[in-house]
């Protein structure tokens, strides 16, 4: 069976990690989280002092690049790859709150960027992957086969923004999460390096009345009905 490359990118809270786990699993893909590598960057820079009131250190954290080793774990019990920071699993940890106010600022530096894309290339080197995040069409694999950019009602982003938080232990109010929503947009929209926009042929996925099962199946029907895989 040939396999492709399946590039997911659109705004935080609207699905796309779940459905690109769910697309994976379904067709025995690798499924890279790219946001959850650049969330590990932050985790390290809030760790060795490198924000300080919000101002990344930008010579000092481009200099530690090299000291970090960003590893997925696959996990059998949840079916799901998890993120290691040096050996450490801190998937949980690279979620809060704290991380998700600066992981922005810190995807806006080229040099972080230039790290992490080359990384990312090199996973989906041999195809048969699926990758999530906000430049993976139009950057990291502008080649893909199928591409998606996924939007959603703010609304719906922040009630499930709330619940996957909640589910994790985490609980922050609905006008934080809405807030942090609204300024990763605006940063993510604006940025100097890759910002976010939607590729010109990629397919636009709106998940606002679609259950993570609907979102699944529809894909699913799409690369059936466009004859993306086909046997060798």
């Amino acid at each position: 069976m040939k396999k492709i490359t399946i590039a997911i990118d659109g705004y935080s809270a609207t699905g796309k990690s779940t459905l690109a786990k769910g697309l994976a699993k379904k067709l025995n893909y690798l499924y890279i989280d790219s946001g959850a590598m650049y969330r590990a960057v932050a985790l390290y820079a809030l760790r060795n002092n490198l924000i300080t009131d919000g101002q990344i250190n930008i010579p000092k954290l481009i200099s530690e690049l090299k000291n970090l080793d960003i590893q997925f774990v696959f996990n059998p019990s949840t079916y799901s790859s998890e993120t290691y920071l040096n050996g450490e699993n801190v998937e949980k940890e690279i979620r809060t709150p704290l991380v998700s106010d600066v992981v922005s600022k810190i995807s806006s530096i080229k040099e972080v960027r230039e790290f992490l894309v080359q990384k990312q290339k090199e996973y989906g080197k041999n195809k048969g992957i699926v990758m999530d995040g906000r430049d993976i069409g139009t950057n990291v694999f502008p080649d893909a086969e199928l591409k998606l950019f996924v939007i959603t009602d703010i609304d719906v982003r922040v009630k499930r923004r709330l619940d996957e938080l909640h589910s994790k232990g985490i609980y922050v109010s609905e006008d934080e999460v809405r807030k942090n929503l609204e300024e990763r947009d605006y940063l993510d929209i604006h940025r100097k390096e890759n910002p976010l926009v939607q590729a010109k042929d990629a397919i636009v996925l709106d998940t606002t009345d679609l259950d993570k099962d609907q979102q699944l199946e529809y894909v699913l029907k799409l690369i059936k009905d466009l004859k993306l895989i086909k046997e060798e």
